[in-house]
């Protein structure tokens, strides 16, 4: 028999709608729906009467970081799907006017460094993405994939080859995870 011991516990808010299923953790709001898989042998998550109990069968370093990330990325989830989450990009050019336009499920930045050929950056799951100017706004409730859109927007505007002190184009993060 495995004795857990409860390492922490939290409130689920009122507004938001919870179930744990075969370490399956859904949360639906006003804004949508969001899932993560939350699975390790040595520490698991219930549902009591309104509150989440994060517990562990090792009092050890790991079962406590788990626990405690887990805690954190459920919180995410909760925030995510009553207040969403933002992310801004900035747009950095010297001399090529840089051009950043979304199709469909792909960011596409056309003229970077005057090259002829576009870049293209795909997005994640539910982001939706803005272009303003020289901004770009990432929004949506899965903070996971808004990070990885970000990710794949940087990632194309990578510079190889060059001096990056002096080329410095590109499209950079200047704020993450704000809530709208």
């Amino acid at each position: 028999m495995i004795k857990w011991e409860e390492v922490s516990s939290f409130d689920v808010p009122k507004e938001v709608k919870l179930s744990i299923e075969d370490n399956v953790v859904h949360v639906s709001g006003k804004l949508g729906q969001v899932s993560r898989i939350l699975r390790d042998n040595y520490v698991r998550v219930r549902l009591e009467t309104g509150k989440i109990k994060v517990e562990s069968s090792k009092n050890n370093r790991r079962s406590h970081g788990i626990s405690g990330t887990w805690e954190s990325e459920i919180k995410s989830m909760f925030q995510g799907v009553t207040k969403g989450f933002e992310y801004e990009m900035k747009i950095d050019y010297t001399h090529f006017p840089t051009r950043v336009s979304v199709r469909g499920n792909i960011v596409l930045i056309e003229n970077f460094l005057g090259e002829r050929s576009p870049r293209q950056a795909k997005i994640i799951g539910n982001t939706k993405v803005s272009v303003k100017g020289d901004r770009v706004f990432l929004n949506g409730i899965d903070k996971r994939e808004l990070g990885e859109t970000a990710s794949n927007i940087e990632r194309a505007t990578k510079i190889r080859g060059f001096d990056l002190r002096v080329f410095q184009d590109g499209i950079y993060l200047l704020t993450g995870g704000s809530q709208i």
